[in-house]
């Protein structure tokens, strides 16, 4: 089995974000300051464990392209670099028991942060789309691998872009921090009903759209579809139409359906004022008719694959 190559300046960002994610579970236990409704370290530990993942994935995929190594490296390392800059922010918030988003307080360190803050994910969106351009042209592995990651690079590409609509979402008003000072906000995270209840752990809005949801669906799907290539690439040692690498591309490209059909279809939900788990008629349906697409595509690939059962040997 090849061994892996890390993308040294992406995995040290990853495991600095694994050390916050440590800091931020401490932080819920022992700091009892509440904002918004949640711990003060609820946003920095969602952060962390969303870039501790993806920096690991982008870590050991950058290295494994045979063309503009370089290229990718600078660009992996400006992600990692802008990662640092913009989670540090947030913990840094945190730590003051105020609000990192659409905050447009006037002290110094919010002003100067902010700024920061907004250049960071403009740059995070540039260097995703560039890598996933980049990956258009080359192969990585085999065809299942290669249609997973330019799938998933260019569905975290659009999860970044829906960040812009999350910021540029929701009325000015002004709320509290955690010792009770009122704090200026522009923008808001949920369409409809901005500061209503959230989810546990995540806290999507329950009373309205989030677009935090398909922001987290876009980031990391591409870990979904790289583990479907894994588990079809396992199962092919048993279950003989699997053999053909053919079959397993077309399968992960149901995947690549069914993951794009669950951005595009949360994406329309949240813009339009409705929260996740109160779908509407419209909603089911598309998800009936997405769930239908993939189930009937699935049985006719591997309907299909009965023809290669036995002319691959087994391992």
């Amino acid at each position: 089995m090849r061994e892996i190559t890390w993308h040294r300046p992406l995995f040290v960002m990853s495991a600095a974000m694994a050390g916050l994610v440590v800091v931020a579970v401490v932080g819920t236990v022992v700091d009892h300051r509440m904002l918004a409704g949640a711990s003060v370290w609820a946003k920095p530990l969602k952060f962390g464990v969303s870039f501790a993942v993806y920096g690991l994935t982008l870590a050991a995929l950058l290295p494994m392209l045979p063309r503009a190594r370089r290229t990718m490296w600078w660009l992996g390392t400006a992600f990692a670099v802008t990662g640092l800059v913009d989670v540090g922010f947030i913990a840094l918030q945190a730590a003051r028991g105020t609000h990192s988003h659409f905050n447009t307080a006037s002290d110094p360190v919010n002003a100067i942060g902010q700024q920061i803050f907004t250049s960071g994910v403009l740059g995070l969106f540039g260097v995703s789309l560039l890598i996933s351009v980049l990956l258009l042209f080359q192969r990585v592995g085999d065809a299942a691998l290669t249609r997973a990651l330019r799938a998933g690079l260019l569905l975290a590409t659009a999860g970044i872009l829906v960040a812009f609509g999350i910021a540029g979402s929701g009325p000015e008003r002004t709320v509290t921090d955690a010792y009770g000072r009122p704090v200026p906000l522009a923008g808001a995270r949920g369409v409809g009903n901005p500061d209503g209840s959230g989810m546990p752990l995540t806290n999507w809005s329950t009373t309205g759209g989030d677009l935090r949801v398909p922001h987290f669906v876009g980031l990391h799907a591409i870990q979904v579809l790289v583990l479907v290539v894994l588990v079809l690439a396992v199962l092919a040692r048993r279950v003989d139409r699997l053999r053909d690498p053919a079959v397993r591309a077309r399968l992960t490209g149901v995947a690549v359906l069914g993951v794009t059909g669950v951005f595009a279809i949360t994406t329309w939900q949240a813009v339009r004022g409705q929260s996740l788990v109160a779908p509407d008629e419209l909603t089911g349906t598309a998800a009936g008719l997405l769930a239908a697409v993939c189930v009937g595509w699935a049985w006719l690939v591997l309907s299909g694959a009965r023809s290669h059962t036995g002319r691959v040997p087994a391992p």
